[in-house]
């Protein structure tokens, strides 16, 4: 198999929407061999560059006849293994990416061990913001961004909309390793979380 053969799969093999860097491919492939690669599949419009570094095998719309905007999860998680930063998304900007806030889009926040930094993605802001993380320990991304996205909202502020809203969003076949991932989070929280992943 050809050298790009081989890499383009290692990249699909992440599934479309997965961002990455070189440094994800220097793993398995050497630095010459990685950029030779990348230049050569840019050419061939197989993956996207969307910012300095940073490339996508990006997700297509065929309702819509185009590619679609780089994932900007996918995006912060690249970065986050680039620098060896452990990261978790701010409350706002997960109530943003639940459909929980009115909060105009193009703007993300993600608190970090690293350091600030601010990076533009196709017109969208991503900006990482130093902090010490206390809720770090999650296995599964959307566990941090429906507790991040509850404590930011607050208890009193839990109606069976957001329960449902919030539900919409979680795969049935996720909903169980959600529950075993949040166990240890505040029991209001976890009581909500049960009722979001409730079987039915």
């Amino acid at each position: 198999m050809k050298l790009y053969e081989t890499v383009f799969s290692f990249i699909a093999g992440h599934d479309r929407g997965w961002a990455f860097t070189s440094s994800d491919l220097i793993k398995k492939f050497t630095r010459q061999e990685a950029d030779s690669t990348l230049s050569y599949l840019l050419k061939k419009k197989k993956i996207r560059r969307i910012c300095r570094g940073m490339y996508d095998y990006p997700k297509y719309s065929d309702f819509l006849g185009q590619e679609l905007s780089p994932d900007i999860d996918q995006v912060a998680r690249a970065f986050a293994r680039k620098f060896n930063w452990r990261i978790e998304i701010s409350g706002d900007s997960a109530l943003n990416v639940l459909g929980l806030s009115t909060q105009i889009e193009g703007k993300y926040i993600y608190l970090c061990d690293g350091v600030d930094r601010v990076y533009d993605i196709n017109g969208t802001t991503l900006r990482f913001k130093k902090t010490a993380l206390k809720n770090i320990g999650f296995k599964h991304n959307e566990s941090s961004f429906i507790v991040q996205a509850l404590k930011t909202l607050g208890k009193e502020r839990i109606t069976p909309e957001v329960i449902r809203k919030i539900r919409k969003q979680v795969k049935p076949d996720r909903r169980k390793i959600i529950l075993a991932d949040t166990q240890s989070s505040t029991v209001w929280i976890y009581e909500t979380i049960k009722q979001i992943c409730r079987e039915g």
